[in-house]
């Protein structure tokens, strides 16, 4: 599959998540958040970083990229996209999922080896685990605290549109220890850990991300 990447000023790991895709089977595309052309690729990923406006909001101001207005309407029709960290947030903020992120609840950065529990695994970006199973991988985060009203986690639980979960300590304060969510299809997930940083031996806390990246190859065989 082609898979794009978008770089949005400020991005940290557009390259990371390049290299993950190609790791994980894929040819990765490079898109610009300023324009609109999404180059004919068959999923895209919202990478993690710092981008411009996050002083204001964490990806109100992404939101507004010409890009999204692409990204908005692909996933309309069933594009597979997935959003890390920042993605996540600009995901949120673009309302193709719910609920928001906010600062962490002990107001400091996390960077850690974070322990999660994979909730759904019938998204394009999660088939490729097993149910409840356990995994390990990195996590970097100042605005991870995911938030939602009651009514809207109720629907999310209940649906099973909960597709990570953290375990041990909770990292940032999110509620329900909520991780990663995806929309109502199932083809759009947020997830505010960075699995792109786990998928080689040779960096990071081993490969447990990769199943994230080869995911989609299950997904085209299938």
């Amino acid at each position: 599959m082609k898979v794009g990447v978008v770089t949005f000023p400020g991005s940290l790991d557009d390259v990371d998540a390049r290299r993950a895709v190609t790791v994980g089977g894929h040819e990765a595309v490079a898109l610009w958040h300023g324009d609109d052309d999404l180059r004919g690729v068959d999923a895209v990923i919202l990478p993690g970083g710092f981008s411009y406006g996050d002083y204001l909001r964490c990806g109100a101001i992404s939101r507004f990229a010409p890009v999204m207005g692409s990204v908005v309407e692909a996933a309309g029709k069933g594009m597979p996209v997935l959003g890390i960290c920042n993605g996540f947030q600009i995901l949120c903020e673009s309302h193709l999922l719910p609920g928001a992120l906010i600062r962490n609840d002990h107001r400091k950065f996390a960077c850690r080896d974070q322990q999660l529990r994979i909730e759904r695994v019938d998204t394009p970006w999660t088939s490729a685990y097993e149910q409840g199973q356990e995994v390990t991988i990195v996590l970097k985060n100042g605005e991870g605290g995911f938030v939602a009203d009651e009514a809207v986690l109720d629907r999310l639980e209940g649906e099973g549109r909960v597709v990570a979960r953290y375990l041990g300590d909770n990292p940032n304060g999110s509620m329900r220890d909520i991780a990663g969510i995806s929309n109502e299809r199932g083809n759009v997930v947020g997830l505010m850990p960075h699995p792109e940083h786990a998928v080689e031996g040779l960096c990071g806390p081993g490969t447990d991300g990769l199943g994230f990246f080869t995911s989609l190859v299950e997904r085209v065989m299938a």
